[in-house]
């Protein structure tokens, strides 16, 4: 497949284009950039130096994609973003590229980054995230696999949102967020299990029972945080969800978003 650009885009003869790769009309793609087979850029898109665009990606129109981080320390050293395969990035987000401290942005594959979207510099989203209009994530943010982010969404620097957790729009993320669960209100708090994401990704009852069991000891007990992961070693079966949910709250540096009272 040969790769399509319209007379009017801007292409750099830097830039590196696979086969059937289609570039929109007033597009610019910079020097030192990688564009996957099968990718679309839409009209208007900036593909800026240092971005790696997957396989059959689609980046709409007026999207900006690998563009300097928004960060006083940055002295234009040579950073990357990246981006998985099959991964839609919708009109006017901007994603940054890294800075000296991780030297790059990475965001996986069969995401959906709705328009208006931010991801600051040296970010990690994972695989299956959808980040819903103008969420707008700060630099070292990381957010795992399956995450599903509401609308107008700010979510705090070096934060930690765990797998298959999903966060109502328009509430503030200041804490980690662990997995499984859902999370909303203001300030942001526990509100129980993911159910219907898990569900649908067919987690079995045991799983669900167990992440329940293991949610209530950790919010519902009157314990510390401490005292309930010795609880939850010693009570509850320690399947693989239980194994990550524990990881996860035991590598929180921010610490862990409260329950309702």
């Amino acid at each position: 497949m040969s790769v399509t650009v319209d007379n009017r885009a801007v292409v750099d003869p830097g830039a590196q284009l696979e086969p059937g790769v289609v570039v929109g009309p007033f597009a610019v793609i910079e020097e030192n950039t990688v564009i996957g087979a099968g990718t679309v850029i839409g009209s208007h898109a900036l593909v800026a130096s240092g971005a790696r665009i997957g396989k059959d990606c689609r980046i709409h129109h007026g999207a900006v994609i690998g563009s300097p981080p928004q960060d006083l320390k940055f002295r234009g050293e040579q950073t990357t973003l990246e981006i998985g395969n099959h991964t839609t990035v919708r009109e006017y987000a901007t994603l940054n590229r890294g800075t000296s401290e991780r030297g790059r942005t990475t965001i996986g594959s069969h995401c959906f980054i709705m328009a208006y979207a931010h991801v600051a510099h040296d970010c990690s989203v994972g695989n299956n995230v959808i980040l819903a209009n103008s969420v707008n994530m700060a630099g070292h943010v990381v957010i795992e696999d399956f995450v599903v982010i509401g609308g107008l969404v700010p979510v705090h620097q070096f934060v930690r949102i765990g797998r298959h957790a999903m966060i109502g729009g328009g509430f503030r993320v200041p804490k980690d967020v662990p997995p499984y669960i859902l999370a909303g209100q203001e300030p942001l708090v526990f509100q129980g299990l993911n159910l219907v994401g898990l569900k649908r990704r067919n987690f079995s009852r045991e799983s669900l029972d167990l992440l329940r069991k293991t949610y209530q000891i950790i919010y519902d007990s009157n314990l510390n945080v401490s005292q309930a992961i010795e609880r939850i070693r010693g009570e509850i079966t320690q399947t693989e969800e239980v194994a990550v949910l524990v990881e996860f709250i035991e590598k929180s540096k921010r610490g862990i978003i409260g329950t309702r009272r």
